[in-house]
């Protein structure tokens, strides 16, 4: 089944820049979709942004119990 959906032009090119050349639209479409559903698991392997987050977690429950 097909199903079409409009956009603007505008918005066509924007999508069209974050579009893999080797997708298809249906795949860069069900690609999108997939990656705001949550996190990439190793997402921040090699940076401190974990320690970071956990850091502002502890601030944030330090404060809460204030």
């Amino acid at each position: 089944m097909s199903t079409s959906i409009r956009v603007s032009d505008e918005t066509k090119e924007k999508l069209a820049r974050l579009k893999r050349g080797d997708e298809s639209w249906d795949e860069f479409l069900d690609r999108l979709a997939n990656e705001e559903s949550g996190m990439t698991a190793g997402a921040w392997k090699g940076t401190d942004k974990a320690e970071k987050a956990r850091e502002a977690i502890e601030r944030s429950r330090e404060s809460y119990e204030q």
